[in-house]
């Protein structure tokens, strides 16, 4: 079968399409055929070990797993003998960030795995990228015990994990403001936000208000220059590390205090936690935002594209489409 494989840690090149051979499921596995999956931070910051604590669960030196891609949609093409949830044919989708594999064109997956079935209606490509954005925003939102008619600043509304967030802010009942670039304010407002921000005209950091969370989806901003928009009780979250690796730190000192603090949860998705998602993507509570889609031929453009900082939403790789 063809997948995308690297052998070391690097820029977008080091990815290199090549013939593997195609697994074959035991008797608890589920063999699926990949419609579509996304190149993610996820994905970029594992192929570059930008960050050396990656490595820790990748291989220090050289990466132990050589097929990325932890989202995937597809269609069950076999089953072990010993599988019941699934049959051949059904459409699935989900994430996978522990054995990888969605850059390929099959993908093996126990069946206890975080996958399920394909909400009605739902094209391959959308649900590819359900599960990355969505699963991270739950993760913050969730450590930061967000409930209903608290404030709540999403700086990044357009990214895979902001533009999630918001919905999923408004799923809870939060009143969201989020901040984007002129281009994509109108998008931002489609996806609940109750006020956007300009982010070219307005510095959001200097408010005169205050929020319960300031959840920076993006990671350009900090704690310190954030720490005055919190509530006495507010909560920052960052998606990145933040300046000198200074967030886990934080997060860590904030357990020994009350008041504004810190919170860096490690992201951790349960098969409950796809179920929900596919729960409100069938009630239109959700939807993933798309940015463009490459070929699997394609996908050194599609890493590039992503580790430029442009994408917004998600960028899909199509099993189905063509490199020219």
């Amino acid at each position: 079968m063809k997948a995308a494989v690297y052998d070391s840690y690097g820029p977008p090149e080091v990815v290199k399409i090549a013939d593997i051979p195609r697994p074959e499921p035991s008797a608890q596995q589920v063999l699926v055929k990949v419609h579509a999956g996304t190149v993610n931070r996820t994905d970029c910051g594992f192929r570059s070990a930008e960050y050396f604590i990656t490595r820790l669960f990748s291989g220090l030196f050289n990466p132990k797993i050589k097929v990325l891609g932890c989202e995937f949609a597809g269609v069950v093409e076999s089953v072990g003998d010993k599988v019941e949830k699934f049959a051949p044919g059904d459409k699935v989708f989900g994430f996978n960030d522990m054995h990888w594999g969605g850059h390929a064109e099959y993908i093996l997956l126990q069946e206890k795995d975080a996958f399920t079935h394909i909400p009605p209606g739902l094209s391959m490509d959308m649900a590819a990228a359900l599960t990355e954005g969505a699963h991270y925003a739950l993760c913050y939102i969730r450590a930061a015990k967000i409930k209903q008619g608290d404030k709540v600043l999403v700086n990044g509304g357009t990214g895979a994990i902001g533009s999630a967030a918001i919905q999923l802010l408004k799923y809870f009942g939060a009143n969201v403001t989020a901040v984007c670039d002129t281009e994509y304010m109108q998008v931002v407002a489609d996806l609940g936000a109750d006020r956007v921000i300009d982010y070219t005209k307005e510095d959001f950091t200097q408010l005169n208000e205050s929020f319960d969370m300031v959840f920076d989806a993006v990671g350009k901003s900090t704690f310190g220059k954030t720490k005055r928009l919190l509530k006495k009780n507010g909560k920052y979250a960052s998606t990145e590390l933040g300046p000198r690796g200074e967030n886990p730190f934080l997060a860590l000192l904030g357990t020994l205090k009350k008041g504004k603090k810190v919170l860096f949860p490690l992201p951790f998705i349960r098969l409950d936690d796809v179920e929900f998602i596919a729960k409100i993507s069938a009630e239109k509570r959700f939807s993933p935002l798309i940015d463009r889609a490459y070929s699997l031929d394609q996908i050194v453009d599609a890493y590039r594209y992503v580790d430029s900082g442009q994408k917004r939403g998600n960028v899909i790789i199509s099993m189905t489409l063509s490199a020219n």
